[in-house]
């Protein structure tokens, strides 16, 4: 079973996921990475272009890092008009992330440049601090820059990702942990990443509270766009749990 995730969902229709995902999440074109604060090790920049299409991936794993690579887009940065009028143009189905993904769309095409970057601000800066503190140290432990954070570095070395100079976020940001998943599957920081790689990166520092984040941001009070962003991630999360377990 090479092929997890997106693509081995149980008790969907092969069909259904096969149009919502060649038809929308293909079409996915963004910088690599998407989280700003990421290098490959040894290297002074990665090329701007999605790796994932360009290298010719197995469709499954290419939707995984279209995705991956997405959120971690949405999560790193407010969103401009180009991301938003991408994510106006994609489409969903009657799957549960296929409902997300059409809510996003909606929501991208009702919402203005600066709404969004308003609404970015009050999630996750704020005055003090945001509705949602992003990190996996403050979820795993209550506080930032805990023992999470030191593990997770420990992992990255070996697998070739590094903190790019001036990079202001911890790496155990939300975002950084999204792109280091799609550069796992598609070699963005060095060489492709076997399956039992991927998941045990997973499950250690990915797993263990993302989910929680993502309903956390479902439910933030003032989450317009990033309601079905909640939603995609918590069920995108759902599918590669139950792919890496199968």
């Amino acid at each position: 079973m090479g092929s997890r995730g997106l693509a081995q969902k149980k008790a969907e229709s092969p069909a259904r996921k096969r149009r919502l995902y060649v038809f929308s999440l293909m079409q996915i074109a963004l910088p690599n990475p998407g989280f700003a604060g990421l290098v490959a090790l040894g290297r002074i920049r990665l090329p701007q272009e999605n790796v994932a299409i360009s290298h010719g991936l197995p469709e499954p794993e290419q939707l995984r890092v279209n995705l991956y690579r997405l959120m971690a887009r949405l999560l790193a940065l407010p969103a401009d008009r180009t991301l938003l009028d991408m994510l106006g143009a994609l489409s969903g189905d009657d799957t549960d992330l296929g409902a997300a993904i059409g809510d996003l769309s909606m929501a991208a095409q009702a919402l203005s440049e600066d709404a969004a970057r308003e609404e970015y601000h009050d999630l996750f800066i704020g005055v003090g601090r945001g509705e949602l503190v992003p990190f996996a140290s403050y979820y795993l432990t209550g506080f930032l820059n805990e023992k999470p954070l030191a593990r997770l570095r420990d992992d990255m070395a070996p697998l070739g990702i590094a903190r790019s100079t001036g990079a202001k976020e911890p790496e155990d940001h939300i975002g950084a942990l999204m792109d280091m998943m799609a550069g796992l599957i598609d070699g963005s920081f060095g060489q492709r990443q076997p399956l039992e790689t991927q998941k045990a990166f997973f499950k250690k520092h990915i797993g263990s509270w993302a989910g929680h984040f993502f309903a956390d941001l479902e439910k933030a009070p003032s989450a317009r766009l990033f309601r079905p962003v909640g939603a995609i991630g918590r069920h995108f999360l759902e599918v590669e749990e139950a792919g890496f377990d199968m």
